[in-house]
């Protein structure tokens, strides 16, 4: 116990000894520290003042330097501004110079123009005098003289006008015939198609007259139910084992053609029969029409068309134009417009598809008032056709002006597959009207004694009076009655105008 006290008390005093020891220590390092940064701060401040007194001068120095500049810098201006004022004053001196010489210039234009007005005033005088004695020794004044001059020059320079004219149309007409057969004759050599043509009368072959009877009916009553099932009119009369069907709608025709062929085959014909008949008639030629327009786009190479549009040029199976048949009308202009365009290296398909739509509008114009070209082309529209197709249907026969290609081409197709011989069929009446037409119109112009309409109005040959147009005249007078055809008449391809001109002069020997 204490053993332990003793070590307890001797562990105390040596704590206190080693507390006591560690402060001193500390005291003394501080006090060492603080002599240290009083060192280092004397240091400090002794180069910061060696610093300042190198910056300034420094400072002087520049000072110095700049000040020299300015001073060698204003030396300069001064040596430029009294080099500048020298320059001014010579440079007045010269103007001043060039003042007084301008001034003696000016005094001595004034004179020459005083002379030279008196002059003008002595040659206008003596000019006035030469001119009264040229009108008085001419006979006739200045004026006169003036206008007969201009009027020869006038003359000399419409003739020549006529004669230059002349040459470039005959040079550009040849150069335009010449292109335009080899392209026709291409592409008709191409076209191999056949002359048909389709009446607009259906007639009916019947085995026996007896078969008339049986057609009527009891107190008719037959005919007038086939009439009022079909809505055609059944003609009878006295044409040996046939009867005949009118109507204006070629579909309704056709219809009750093929309803009467199976009432007669049958030999059972009573109202009830004839309905029957006429429904399944109706079925063969709705059949009928799909299949015709379905083979017409086949053969013109088509594909992508609205379904209506199908039925539509189906519908053109029993249409005729001047007994040609529209859908055949149809399937060769296409040929030809793609042929044409081919030629002339355009896009043969859109003016295959338009020339195959041109004529679309018969299929319905019987049933709408208006013309068949506007008919069409809104038809086309309403169906979702191309906007260039739309405008070659309505542009193809001038209703509306044709503004593409494939517009002009579309025309150019039309005529063509019109114009070829024997596509065609015109009454004798129209016929003879259109070639008075003709002469009538060419004859109405100054000079003409003689108009013949030749080759089916595809020539006008015109017999002039050789002392009332000469042979420019004769040019343009061709030219005149060529407008004036093509403003006032419609027809297909075109018409060739001759003008001709014969001098004879006859004397007598006695």
């Amino acid at each position: 116990m204490e053993q332990w006290a003793i070590s307890t008390i001797i562990a105390a005093l040596v704590g206190t000894v080693g507390f006591f020891a560690g402060r001193e220590m500390h005291r003394r390092r501080t006090r060492e520290a603080s002599a240290s940064a009083e060192e280092v701060l004397a240091s400090a401040r002794l180069d910061a003042q060696r610093t300042l007194a190198r910056a300034e001068e420094d400072a002087r120095s520049l000072a110095e330097a700049y000040r020299e500049r300015e001073d060698a810098s204003l030396e300069h201006r001064r040596l430029e501004v009294t080099h500048l004022e020298e320059r001014m004053v010579q440079r007045e001196a010269t103007l001043e110079q060039r003042a007084s010489n301008l001034a003696q210039r000016e005094d001595m234009l004034l004179d020459k123009e005083r002379t030279i007005g008196d002059r003008s005033t002595e040659l206008e005088s003596m000019r006035e005098e030469a001119r009264a004695t040229l009108e008085r020794v001419a006979g006739f004044d200045a004026k006169a003289a003036k206008e007969e001059l201009l009027r020869k020059v006038e003359d000399e320079a419409r003739r020549d006008a006529m004669v230059l004219v002349r040459d470039l149309e005959m040079r550009a007409r040849e150069e335009a015939e010449r292109r335009s057969r080899r392209i026709l004759a291409t592409t008709v050599q191409r076209l191999a198609a056949e002359v048909v043509s389709t009446t607009t009368v259906s007639v009916v072959p019947l085995p026996s007259d007896d078969m008339k009877g049986r057609i009527i009916g009891r107190d008719g009553r037959n005919i007038r139910a086939f009439e009022a099932v079909t809505g055609v009119n059944l003609i009878v009369d006295d044409t040996p084992e046939a009867v005949s069907v009118s109507t204006f709608d070629p579909v309704r025709r056709e219809v009750a053609r093929i309803t009467l062929e199976r009432l007669v085959e049958d030999g059972r014909i009573h109202p009830a029969s004839i309905e029957e008949a006429h429904e399944k008639a109706k079925d063969e030629v709705e059949q009928s029409i799909r299949d015709a327009g379905e083979w017409a786009m086949l053969e013109i190479g088509l594909t992508r068309m609205h379904p209506e549009l199908i039925s539509l040029t189906g519908r053109l199976k029993y249409r005729t134009s001047y007994g040609q048949n529209v859908l055949e009308h149809l399937v060769e202009s296409g040929h030809i417009a793609g042929m044409l365009a081919s030629e002339l290296g355009i896009d043969a398909a859109e003016a295959k598809r338009a020339a195959f739509l041109h004529d679309i509008g018969k299929a319905v114009s019987h049933e709408v008032g208006g013309s068949h070209a506007l008919i069409g082309a809104e038809i086309a529209r309403r169906f979702g056709e191309d906007p260039a197709i739309v405008h070659a249907i309505e542009a193809h026969h001038n209703e509306v002006e044709p503004r593409t290609l494939t517009a002009i081409l579309v025309q150019a197709a039309d005529a063509v597959s019109a114009a070829r011989p024997g596509a065609r069929r015109e009454a004798l009446e129209s016929y003879v009207r259109r070639l008075e037409r003709l002469e009538e119109m060419a004859g109405a112009f100054p000079g003409v004694e003689r108009v013949f309409a030749m080759q089916a109005g595809r020539e006008v040959r015109v017999v002039v009076d050789p002392g009332e147009i000469d042979d420019l005249g004769s040019t343009e007078l061709a030219r005149n009655i060529a407008k004036r055809l093509e403003e006032d008449l419609q027809y297909p391809g075109q018409i060739e105008v001759t003008v001709i001109r014969e001098y004879r002069a006859t004397d007598y020997a006695r």
